[in-house]
């Protein structure tokens, strides 16, 4: 079955990084656009960053453009999140997702549900605070 373990999280200052991780197993992983999604504390889930199967094509939320890289490796299907100048407003849970169709991005809303994907996994918490 399909599995996504994220992890990588933890508490941070202001300012500082954090490389989230995700492993990826029980399904081709190089034909899926794979997500980070994040849901802040009494908030609704929010779209953080996609990638193309190839990862040749990412796209960002604007807030966390030019500060967040994702990226993936086909041969450890594995999916990463590499943080920096992390803010206060960054504090939540990540969670990294598959699309629910294969080589197709179907999910574009910045608020999307954790439904509207394939699979999800438990999440990494990160908090940033000094």
């Amino acid at each position: 079955q399909v599995q996504l373990v994220e992890s990588g999280g933890g508490l941070v200052q202001p300012g500082g990084s954090l490389r989230l991780s995700c492993a990826a197993s029980g399904f081709t992983f190089t034909s899926y656009w794979m997500y980070w999604v994040r849901q802040a504390p009494g908030k609704g889930l929010e779209w953080v960053s996609v990638i193309s199967p190839n990862g040749g094509t990412k796209y960002y939320k604007d807030s966390v453009k030019d500060r967040f890289t994702i990226s993936r490796d086909n041969d450890e299907n594995a999916l990463y999140l590499q943080m920096y100048s992390l803010k206060a407003e960054d504090t939540a849970v990540y969670y990294c997702a598959q699309d629910k169709k294969p080589h197709f991005r179907t999910v574009v809303t910045d608020n999307p549900r954790l439904e509207d994907f394939g699979a999800w996994g438990r999440g990494t918490r990160v908090t940033v605070s000094s």
